[in-house]
């Protein structure tokens, strides 16, 4: 069983480094957040498995951890994009 863990994680690891490439080169914003959230999940993904394979728990707690980094950068990311979006309408008014 650890062996068919182990393959999965590396499976999920190869997808989160060719999701890489789409964080490094996407055309908006946007697009380039969501692909580090993939990146994110996958990663966490392959913590959680490394973690059943290996029988160690402490890899439950870092993904965990970073799970709740991606919510604050998801929250900060909106809100970062929210302001702008105010500040470019308030400019536009006479």
């Amino acid at each position: 069983m650890q062996t068919i863990l182990m393959a999965l994680s590396l499976i999920v690891l190869t997808s989160v480094i060719a999701g890489l490439v789409c964080v490094i080169r996407g055309p908006t914003a946007a697009d380039r957040m969501l692909s580090a959230l993939l990146f994110g999940t996958g990663g966490v993904a392959t913590l959680l498995l490394w973690a059943e394979a290996t029988d160690t728990p402490a890899l439950k707690d870092v993904a965990l951890v970073f799970v709740v980094l991606a919510a604050v950068s998801t929250v900060a990311f909106v809100r970062l994009i929210w302001m702008q979006a105010e500040a470019t309408s308030e400019g536009d008014s006479p």
